[in-house]
């Protein structure tokens, strides 16, 4: 969780436009990690792309060519949320998720109705594991009914199949 949200502010403090193809000495180092049909299956559906390391990343690189990085990894801190084995730990996991990404004008914030922003700021005085579930939803079904079907038409993962069916 935290190397998540260090990642994230590295991203996030970094200078410049991100630029929306991947360098190719990414490529080489992620076409190393991923075989051909890893990356073929990412084509399938949003969950065979999340669960892979790889396609993580690139689908990360590709949401932050849309500045919408901030979707995936929001996403990610609530996985990493609910694995978190201690109830203090879980507390300060919950401060710095709303902080992050849920209150209002919060850094990367995140694009969810009222009622679950209101929800979640009602309880975040003693959160639970499913503190985060509704919002987690429907930044998955925004997800995957906007960004993944741009993903699969996008030139970094049209890049990525073609050097992964070349290799």
């Amino acid at each position: 969780m935290e190397d998540l949200l260090i990642r994230s502010q590295k991203v996030q403090s970094g200078a410049g436009v991100h630029e929306a193809k991947m360098s190719e000495r990414a490529m080489e180092l992620l076409l190393r990690r991923a075989a051909v049909g890893e990356a073929m299956a990412w084509g399938e559906s949003l969950d065979h792309l999340l669960e892979s390391e790889a396609g993580r990343l690139v689908f990360e690189d590709f949401l932050r060519s849309e500045y919408s990085e901030e979707n995936l990894l929001f996403w990610l801190a609530c996985e990493d949320y609910k694995r978190i084995p201690s109830q203090h730990k879980m507390a300060a996991a919950a401060q710095r998720i709303f902080a992050e990404f849920v209150q209002v004008d919060a850094p990367r914030q995140i694009n969810i109705d009222y009622l679950t922003r209101k929800s979640i700021r009602e309880n975040i005085s003693e959160p639970g594991l499913h503190s985060f579930d509704r919002a987690q939803k429907l930044i998955y079904a925004l997800m995957e009914n906007d960004c993944y079907p741009r993903f699969l038409k996008s030139d970094i993962y049209q890049a990525f199949l073609e050097h992964s069916k070349q290799q």
